[in-house]
């Protein structure tokens, strides 16, 4: 895949409008709607005030949270869930889009950028045309959120061309969304010239070097819960690391594939004979995989659980694994020591229990302390870094969950594909 895109510096925006897609999917109170974690919108202002300072009206877009755009299809997700297809009506129905519209994504964009944020009531209907017409240099608006459109996440070439007719350039900078071909990641671009933005040119600029061109030792740390989320990970992974670092759920099935029991931990059976030959294959390409020597068990899943530490090939029957034990700990960070390129994607326990975060904090404060170019793919291990304190020590933070863990696939990106190249 071509890394190597053209960004919002090198186009001309003065006096244009400017489609721009962004990440605003933040998490709300599902009572009041408020928004708990505005990241995502900052991390789209370097782009926005870009655009805004060098001339350009900027239409902003995005998704927010999945609501169902048909009535009929709602209901019928709603009554897979065991609702009661009596008591779901159009009223029920709107009250839930209701609560997925972009009003209190508007309201914080503006408090950001210390300007007016005007909002279209529709994403490509009168009222977004006719404010997208009327919009001047130098003004913001955001339409309304984009699945509300039925063609939306079909990549429906009518809803692409519709938001397409209403800019004269589109500037893709929500990496959390490249990976999927939808109308306004993906189908713009057949409309419109199609570039990155800031958030997107640091994301491909630095996780492509990563995996294209790594400085060395490369280690690759991999956590979560289940090996078939991150088998095609750990399979493009073992081309290119020096070091292959396994910890969490999934290192169970690992441990099994070395013929040790795991009491009562997540195993996945169906994927053992694949760890094995994991295993095999690592030691074949001479990659060095390190799997956890010592395992924090217990009684049941639980923040208070009765807990204790055992080796990793002595985990007894009725307890399970939650954390990486304190060898395993000393041994991974010892592993990162030294490092040039380091990508970690995933806990290495339940870290939303306190008492079994403590190998995430450990490999979290190794990585910031490696002086490696270092690059955490979101979720969980970001949480980690930014709570000890040491994000501002990582070289990159990715923003795209789905999107980074396809990236690290070596899978081309749909909604990079689309972007001219440099």
């Amino acid at each position: 895949m071509n890394y190597n895109k053209k960004n919002v510096t090198q186009v001309d925006v003065k006096g244009k409008k400017v489609l721009l897609r962004c990440d605003f999917n933040v998490p709300q109170d599902k009572k009041t709607g408020e928004i708990k974690d505005d990241k995502r919108i900052r991390a789209a202002l370097p782009t926005i005030q870009y655009l805004l300072d060098n001339g350009a009206a900027v239409i902003a877009c995005s998704h927010l949270g999945k609501p169902e755009p048909s009535f009929d299809k709602w209901v019928k997700k709603q009554t897979e869930k065991g609702k009661d297809p009596a008591e779901l009506t159009e009223a029920k129905w709107q009250k839930a889009l209701d609560a997925l519209r972009m009003e209190p994504v508007a309201e914080r964009l503006s408090q950001l950028l210390g300007k007016p944020v005007i909002l279209a009531s529709d994403v490509i209907g009168p009222d977004a045309k006719a404010k997208a017409a009327a919009l001047q240099p130098g003004q913001i608006m955001l339409l309304q959120n984009t699945r509300f459109e039925k063609g939306e996440t079909k990549n429906d070439p009518a809803v692409a061309k519709a938001m397409a007719d209403m800019a004269e350039l589109y500037v893709s900078d929500a990496f959390g969304t490249v990976h999927r071909a939808h109308a306004s990641t993906v189908g713009v671009a057949d409309y419109l010239p199609a570039v990155s933005g800031f958030l997107i040119g640091k994301e491909l600029s630095i996780m492509g070097k990563a995996l294209a061109d790594p400085a060395r030792p490369f280690v690759a740390i991999l956590g979560g819960a289940k090996v078939s989320d991150k088998i095609a990970v750990i399979e493009n992974l073992l081309t290119k690391a020096d070091k292959i670092i396994i910890g969490g759920g999934m290192a169970y099935t690992f441990i099994k594939a070395q013929g040790h029991e795991v009491g009562d931990s997540l195993l996945e059976e169906d994927k053992v004979e694949f760890a094995q030959k994991m295993i095999a294959d690592a030691k074949a390409k001479g990659v060095e995989l390190l799997l956890p020597v010592d395992t924090v068990v217990a009684k049941e899943f639980a923040a208070a659980a009765e807990s204790k530490t055992v080796p990793s090939d002595s985990i007894p029957a009725g307890w399970q694994g939650l954390d990486i034990g304190e060898k395993t700990r000393e041994a991974f960070a010892a592993a990162v020591k030294g490092a040039g390129t380091i990508v970690w994607n995933g806990p290495m326990g339940v870290f939303e229990f306190d008492k079994f975060a403590e190998g995430t904090r450990a490999v979290a404060r190794a990585v910031a302390g490696s002086g490696a170019v270092s690059i955490i793919g979101g979720g969980d291990s970001a949480a980690a870094v930014e709570q000890l304190g040491f994000a501002d020590k990582i070289t990159h933070i990715s923003t795209g969950g789905g999107a980074s863990l396809e990236f690290l696939e070596g899978k081309e990106l749909p909604g990079v594909a689309a972007l001219q190249d440099a």
